[in-house]
């Protein structure tokens, strides 16, 4: 190998492209580097736009123009350092017969392990052949070792011996009839996933098409974010001021200003509270068993930001809705499960431990999370790699330490949200957790499942490791036992985890058991991750 083309894929909101690419430059030069000091030369297979002040592809017409004039047999290397839409690539990556590498840089500043994850996840749900490697410094000696294997034999191998596929008979018997029957009723009696606008910033890995859906019992409602805003016309004020007078209530902080531009006003706030009215009737109308709000791109221009609401919905402990016919409080006693950014994979998840969780006596608050950044952490009593799992929204109230008590809202970052809104925001409680992934490869439904913990960390890391991330948002300090920080970025097949919490270890392996069985009752691939001790 002589010469690679570098391709690389941004947002569709120039403002987020213009502020991640020095990042991006960085990370390009930093490989150029690594590759020539390999004997390969890399160059780009387009130039960086002077009008626009970055070199990322900003849309699927302008990637496939791109790749008109890629040779369709050359070595091609996809890098990113930020948040980027896989579907400006994923035409070009389809046909491209080459060797593919996908890399990205170690770091939190920017989403770009999130994108990374996304794109790799989207390549195996389309069966394309690809490697992928990720450093913090370009100079490590796996990442060296990994892109001179690349150079050699067009191929990465990682270790992924933490993965293995469920034998079911191992399961504890009480586990396997409970998940039978869990499966068997909603076979039964059918669920619904309402889909506010299907495909949320080219998350291609994140839609499960029909068929494949349709034989566990859950089909899709097609729902447009238009009738949201639509529906959020109807709602009166006094039930908007209500669900704010609740959330204060209960402690939440809404942190406010008066610079609608930068800052949270009572407004955006009203607005929010609005919606996660409309929401909750929209999805009592179509009889919907979760929903999920795309957002990002379809009502960012429109409405504030949906987050604060997702949170609210998965959460049990949440502001009553009523019907405005009937006066009947809808979906009451429990979560409206939410499944951020429209990701169909979560849906599915979501409602699967809902059912779990909720048939055990468990709180059956769950959430999705991207798998933003982790460290090393050696202090009191932690000595291991920690994840730092963080999402605007969908993180429900339970998950925190203490609470609404121990929860903030705060003003989205105006480069991706122009009209504001607010999160919410607060540290996950330590405890036990199962995590897990849903995810489509081969044309078939599969389900990596693990055990996990949320560690406690000392307060001026949880701020170290915001300034390092998105200080707005929720974080999660996550460890995954018996899966290495490279194990498990080279298996998982999504920018996005599922975790809900379990009252004890016992409880834990329990629940995963449960769960474990019900999917694969309903004809889910399951695949164990890590040490899950679910013997008899």
């Amino acid at each position: 190998m002589n010469e690679a083309i570098l391709v690389t894929s941004g947002d569709l909101r120039q403002s987020a492209n213009r502020a991640c690419w020095p990042a991006q430059e960085d990370l390009e030069r930093r490989l150029m580097q690594c590759f020539h000091d390999e004997g390969v030369s890399v160059r780009r297979a387009f130039p960086v736009d002077p009008h626009l002040r970055h070199g990322f592809i900003s849309g699927q017409r302008m990637g496939m123009d791109v790749f008109a004039t890629i040779p369709p047999e050359s070595n091609l290397i996809f890098a990113t350092a930020a948040w980027q839409y896989s579907h400006h690539v994923l035409p070009g990556l389809r046909f491209h017969r080459g060797p593919i590498l996908t890399v990205a840089n170690w770091s939190g500043q920017w989403p770009g392990l999130v994108g990374l994850l996304n794109l790799n996840g989207s390549l195996v749900k389309a069966g394309v052949p690809f490697s992928t490697i990720w450093s913090q410094s370009f100079s490590d000696e796996y990442f060296l070792n990994g892109i001179r294997e690349w150079i050699r034999s067009k191929r990465i191998s990682h270790d992924a011996g933490h993965v293995r596929d469920l034998d079911i008979s191992a399961l504890p018997d009480a586990a396997v009839c409970l998940g039978h029957q869990l499966a068997d009723t909603l076979k039964r009696r059918k669920a619904i996933l309402g889909i506010f606008d299907e495909g949320c910033m080219g998350m291609y890995n994140a839609i499960i098409d029909d068929e494949p859906l349709n034989a566990l019992g859950v089909f899709k409602e097609r729902l447009s974010q238009s009738a949201l805003v639509a529906k959020m016309r109807t709602v009166h004020e006094g039930e908007t001021l209500k669900v704010r007078q609740w959330l204060e209530g209960r402690g939440l902080r809404f942190v406010t200003g008066k610079d609608a531009q930068s800052e949270l006003t009572d407004t955006q706030i009203l607005e929010q509270c609005r919606m996660y009215i409309a929401a909750v009737r929209i999805a009592h109308e179509f009889g919907c068993d979760a929903i999920g709000i795309q957002y990002q791109q379809g009502l960012k221009e429109m409405v504030p930001a949906s987050d604060l609401v997702e949170g609210l919905l998965n959460n049990a402990d949440r502001p009553p809705v009523f019907d405005e016919h009937s006066g009947k409080e809808l979906y009451a006693g429990g979560p409206l499960p939410h499944f951020n950014e429209v990701d169909e994979c979560a849906g599915l998840d979501a409602l699967v431990t809902n059912r779990c969780w909720t048939a055990l006596e468990l709180d059956p608050a769950t959430t999705l999370h991207d798998v933003r950044w982790g460290e090393h952490y050696k202090g009191e009593g932690v000595d291991d790699f920690v994840w730092v799992l963080q999402i605007s929204g969908a993180a429900p109230a339970s998950h925190f330490v203490d609470g609404y008590r121990g929860a903030s809202s705060e003003r989205q970052p105006p480069m991706y949200f122009p009209l504001g809104g607010g999160t919410l925001k607060g540290v996950g409680r330590p405890g036990e957790i199962v995590w897990s992934r849903v995810f489509v490869e081969g044309g078939a439904l599969h389900a990596d499942i693990g055990r996990g913990a949320v560690v406690e960390l000392p307060g001026e890391e949880v701020d170290r490791r915001w300034k390092h991330t998105t200080p707005q948002w929720p974080m999660v300090s996550a460890v995954f036992p018996g899966i290495s920080r490279d194990a498990f970025m080279a298996r998982h097949r999504a920018n996005h985890v599922n975790i809900a919490y379990a009252s004890d270890a016992d409880t834990a392996n329990k629940a995963l058991a449960v769960k474990a069985a019900m999917f694969d009752s309903l004809g889910v691939r399951v695949h164990l991750c890590g040490p899950a001790g679910l013997g008899k």
